[in-house]
């Protein structure tokens, strides 16, 4: 086999568990939110966090032996606070992992929280060479970081590529907060929706969102109008820590979510997960800030600055939130019966975290990110919603 790398055009059909690619004067930009949603949120939270390719990955049947995939990041440090890792490029053949890549270059924001100013530096974009694979047709995943806004520049290959198709498999669309969308895991395989979806071989949508879990209703017409066979919401701990809303709000606004999304899948099994365990926030509502004694020793750490005594008065906490999802469930269920509902603590409770403790109060680790999906596929598949 020749050593000439040809150019493989990235078509939409390469790329899954994105919404829509945007073309830049670089290449193309995954986002996981179309453009029509985009322009009705003015939060740049969000704005960046759907930009954040969890859960994409580039799929596509291929004999190539060197597999070239050119890409320019955008990432953010903050004065004070420690650097994220660099993101990982993952490689899966066959459905076997085989190499991952650590992301260099692009574009760095310096950003000051104090002041609010922020300093842009710009550098080469990378490139991902895998070598040595093997000389017959297999089927290629690459999947893009979770952690980091990236612009697809080039896919080259020294065979040509054909978009993998889905093969009829179930559509699983996630939407949850930065849990779901991959805080602290380590790789892209390694979120937990990627972990669940990888057990079950189900094609994941995921639609977790740092920061951003907060029951917007173009979100719920996104996965309204989205090719699903199942759907997933973890709903709760974006709502306390921004302190964003009382309970009189909340349970109307889980309402209406819910109905949005079944004008569009009307008997899709919907599964309702409220928050895993989470100790600073069970009793105590948000909102939740960097902890500045932490801070100041290089450590990043959250706590919560509500009152507990102010949940009585209709403030969140994850205590409230569970207690009213579990009781908006059991109301709903009585006319929608693929209507379900699981406790977060199923997943993570308080006993988990004596041996897996949250590292910063907030997200969990890699490790736990990890036995989180496997929880979620056994439970998905001992209720008959997934198939193993």
């Amino acid at each position: 086999m020749s050593d000439d790398l040809i150019d493989i055009d990235l078509a939409p059909a390469f790329v899954h568990g994105v919404a829509e690619l945007e073309a830049t004067p670089l290449g193309l930009l995954p986002h996981r939110l179309p453009a029509w949603a985009r322009a009705q949120n003015t939060d740049p939270q969000l704005a960046m966090v759907e930009a954040q390719p969890s859960g994409v990955r580039l799929a596509f049947t291929t004999a190539a032996t060197t597999i070239e995939l050119v890409t320019h990041r955008t990432v953010r440090t903050y004065l004070g606070l420690p650097p994220r890792p660099d993101g990982v490029i993952e490689l899966i053949v066959d459905g076997r992992h085989v190499a991952d890549d650590a992301t260099s270059g692009g574009t760095t924001i310096a950003i000051d929280m104090a002041t609010g100013s922020a300093n842009t530096a710009i550098s080469a974009s990378h490139t991902t060479r895998f070598d040595g694979l093997a000389a017959h047709a297999k089927d290629v995943e690459i999947w893009l970081p979770h952690n980091e806004n990236l612009e697809l520049v080039s896919l080259r290959a020294n065979a040509d590529a054909a978009p993998l198709p889905t093969d009829g498999r179930p559509v699983w669309v996630h939407h949850g907060s930065s849990i779901s969308h991959g805080s602290n895991a380590t790789h892209p395989t390694g979120t937990w929706p990627a972990v669940a979806a990888r057990s079950t071989g189900v094609e994941l949508v995921n639609l977790g969102f740092g920061g951003s879990a907060l029951l917007d209703p173009f979100v719920a017409r996104v996965i309204r109008d989205a090719d699903a066979d199942v759907i997933s919401l973890k709903l709760g701990i974006n709502l306390v820590n921004l302190d964003l809303m009382r309970l009189r709000a909340f349970g109307p606004a889980v309402h209406g979510f819910l109905d949005t999304i079944r004008e569009g899948h009307p008997t899709t099994p919907l599964v309702v997960i409220s928050p895993i365990f989470c100790g600073i926030h069970e009793n105590t509502p948000g909102p939740g800030a960097f902890d500045v004694g932490a801070l100041a020793v290089g450590q990043l750490r959250f706590h919560a600055t509500g009152d507990p005594a102010e949940a009585s008065a209709g403030k969140l906490t994850l205590t409230v939130i569970r207690e009213a999802l579990e009781r908006i469930v059991k109301d709903r269920r009585e006319t929608d019966t693929n209507l379900h509902y699981l406790d977060g603590r199923v997943l993570y409770a308080e006993t988990d975290a004596a041996d897996y403790p949250l590292p910063d109060e907030l997200h969990p680790d890699a490790q736990t990110h990890q036995f989180i999906g496997s929880r979620f596929a056994a439970w998905m598949t001992d209720c008959g919603i997934l198939a193993d």
